[in-house]
C-alpha cells in the first residue's frame, strides 16, 4: 500500500470515528429532560428582551410562549424598531390577552451599531429593571421551563448562557434540509466546543449578568461585530470567563422554507463565521462525510476492495449515527434523512468557498458586510 493510500485511509477512518465520538457527546448534551427543571430557590428576577421584526412562520406561538414560562419574576419587553411592523397589532394583542405578566412594548430604532438587531434590542436593554437580561430572538420557542434552565447552567466562571436552535415542524424539502444543517450537524459541533470548553455563543437565547456586559462597554460593544452572538463570544472569553450552553437545546419551528431561502441563510452564517472566527472556520471544509467517504473510496480503489460496498457502508455508518442522535434527542427524523445530509454534506464544500467569496449578506431585508477586521460595516 503506497503512501498516498495510507494517508487516505488515516484521514477517512480518523475523520469517522471523530464523527462517532461527536455524535456521543451531543446525544449526552442534547437529550430531552425527563421533567421541567425546576427554579432555584434564589433564582434573581429577570428581563426578557424580545426583539420582533416581522411575520415569521410560528410567530404567535413563539411570542405567546413567553407569557407561559414557570418562573416567579420576570418582565418582558418586546422591542420593535416602526409602528408599522405587522408583528405589533399581535405583540399587543397578547398582552392585553395576558394581563398578569408584565410586560411592555417599546418602539423606536436607535443606531448603535450597523446590527439592526442590536439597534432594535438597545431600548429595551436600557429600560430593562434586573440585573439579569435575556435577549431571545422572536421565532424562538420557550419551554415552561426556559428561565430555569438558564439559572441553573449559570456557574461562578460563566460570561453568558446560550443555547443553539434546533429546528422543529418544517414544513417541505428545503425546511427539512435546513433541520439536517441546524440540528445534527451544527448544533451537534456547538456541543461538542461547548463540552471541550470552547463553547460558543448563539444569537437565539444570550443571557447576560448586566454589570458584566456593561463593564465591557455596554451593548453598544456588542456591534463590534457583523453578529452579537460573536462579539459576546469575545468579550467573555477576553474577560476570562465561559460561554455555556443549555443541555437540550431550545427549538426553533421553521415551517415552509424555499430553497433560496435556505441556501440564503447558510451563505450568511458561513460569512459570519469567517469573518468572526477564521481559524475555526478553516476546519469546517473537512466536517461533513464527503471527502471522508471520498478518502475511502479511493482507498477502495487502490486495493481492489468493492467500491460499492465501502462507500454504502461508511455512508451508513456516518448517517446511522446522525439519525441515532435526532432519535435520541427527539428532533425532527424524516424517512429521507440520509438525502437531506448528504445533500448538506455536498454543498458545505460549496458553502465554504462562498463563505471566502464575499463578505456580503442580507439579514431581514438588510443589506451588510461582515468585514475582514470583523467590525460591522453597512454595505
Amino acid at each position: 500500500m503506497n503512501l498516498a493510500i495510507w494517508a487516505a485511509a488515516a484521514y477517512g477512518g480518523t475523520a469517522t470515528l471523530v464523527h462517532l465520538a461527536s455524535i456521543a457527546i451531543a446525544i449526552k448534551r442534547c437529550r430531552a429532560p425527563r421533567r421541567p427543571v425546576v427554579t432555584p430557590a434564589n433564582a434573581p428576577a429577570i428581563s426578557v428582551v424580545r426583539p420582533v421584526c416581522g411575520l415569521d412562520n410560528y410567530v404567535e406561538a413563539t411570542l405567546r410562549s413567553t407569557f407561559h414560562l414557570d418562573y416567579p419574576d420576570y418582565e418582558v419587553i418586546f422591542c420593535a424598531a416602526t409602528t408599522k411592523d405587522p408583528v405589533v397589532p399581535l405583540v399587543r394583542s397578547l398582552m392585553a390577552e395576558h394581563p398578569r405578566v408584565t410586560a411592555r412594548l417599546l418602539i423606536g430604532d436607535e443606531r448603535i451599531s450597523a446590527n439592526p438587531k442590536l439597534n432594535n434590542c438597545f431600548k429595551g436593554w436600557r429600560a430593562a429593571a434586573h440585573d439579569w437580561i435575556v435577549l431571545a430572538d422572536s421565532n424562538l420557542f420557550m419551554p415552561r421551563d426556559y428561565l430555569a434552565r438558564l439559572v441553573t447552567c449559570w456557574r461562578p466562571d460563566t460570561g453568558v448562557v446560550s443555547a443553539p436552535p434546533v429546528g422543529g415542524h418544517p414544513v417541505g424539502f428545503w425546511a427539512a434540509l435546513e433541520c439536517a444543517f441546524l440540528n445534527t450537524f451544527q448544533v451537534r459541533w456547538q456541543y461538542v466546543a461547548d463540552s471541550l470548553g470552547l463553547g460558543f455563543a448563539q444569537g437565539k437565547t444570550l443571557f447576560y449578568r448586566r454589570d458584566m456586559i456593561e463593564a465591557a462597554g455596554g451593548l453598544r460593544a456588542l456591534g463590534a461585530e457583523a453578529a452579537e452572538d460573536a462579539a459576546t463570544t469575545k468579550i467573555v472569553r477576553a474577560a476570562g470567563l465561559r460561554v455555556r450552553l443549555v443541555d437540550a437545546p431550545f427549538e426553533q419551528p421553521l415551517g415552509h422554507r424555499g430553497r433560496k431561502d435556505v441556501w440564503d441563510r447558510q451563505v450568511r452564517w458561513a460569512r459570519l463565521r469567517r469573518a468572526s472566527f477564521g481559524a475555526y472556520f478553516m476546519l469546517e471544509i473537512g466536517a461533513g462525510a464527503a471527502l471522508p467517504i471520498a478518502a475511502l473510496v479511493f482507498v477502495a480503489a487502490g486495493t481492489d476492495a468493492p467500491i460499492a460496498a465501502v462507500s454504502a457502508t461508511v455512508a451508513a455508518l456516518w448517517y446511522g449515527a446522525e439519525m441515532l442522535l435526532a432519535a435520541a434527542a427527539g428532533w425532527h427524523l424524516p424517512l429521507l434523512y440520509p438525502v437531506h445530509a448528504a445533500l448538506r454534506d455536498l454543498l458545505l464544500p460549496v458553502l465554504w468557498i462562498k463563505g471566502f467569496s464575499a463578505s456580503g449578506f442580507v439579514w431581514r431585508g438588510n443589506q451588510m458586510s461582515a468585514a475582514e477586521s470583523g467590525d460591522a460595516e453597512t454595505a
